[in-house]
């Protein structure tokens, strides 16, 4: 179902989890649950992955995640700040130790000035903390968001790794 790389990502994190006894959520937006679906896809991941909230809708990112308004308003969903109060929220809702979101703009339309398709932000909350990270993804829309699974797993490792006790 995925490429071998996020199937490996996928496993490595699902075992790290396990090993550590730390739980993990998604807030996804462009990626549209795929990021879940990748953890979800390992056996034995019940044990790592508590859920995932798809937030396609900036309704939804404000109802479900807390997104605030104003963010929306003046940064808007492509942001870095939409992108950590997203993790924020998923990982409030889901009760998990260490939440993913992603943001972006996948394409082939939505492109923005500043904001050109392939523009991707990543949020990841932990115990610690809440950090984002902008990554740029050439390709089309499949290039995209395969990418930005593959960026968001390897996100919510090092998190796991790095950022809990």
């Amino acid at each position: 179902m995925f490429d071998d790389d996020v199937e490996s990502l996928a496993k490595e994190l699902v075992r790290l989890c396990v090993e550590r006894g730390v739980t993990v959520g998604t807030a996804e937006s462009c990626t549209g649950g795929l990021v879940s679906g990748a953890v979800t896809s390992v056996p034995g991941s019940s044990e790592a992955i508590l859920g995932g909230v798809v937030s396609y809708a900036c309704s939804v990112k404000r109802s479900v995640l807390g997104v605030s308004q104003t963010t929306l308003d003046t940064v808007g969903a492509v942001s870095s700040e939409c992108a950590c109060e997203m993790a924020e929220g998923a990982r409030r809702v889901l009760g998990c130790d260490v939440a993913v979101s992603v943001t972006g703009i996948a394409g082939p339309g939505g492109e923005e000035p500043s904001k050109p398709v392939g523009t991707v932000w990543f949020g990841l909350a932990t115990p610690i903390g809440v950090i984002s990270d902008l990554e740029l993804f050439d390709g089309d829309r499949d290039d995209v968001r395969r990418s930005a699974v593959a960026h968001a797993l390897g996100m919510l490792h090092d998190g796991v790794m790095e950022r809990t006790p």
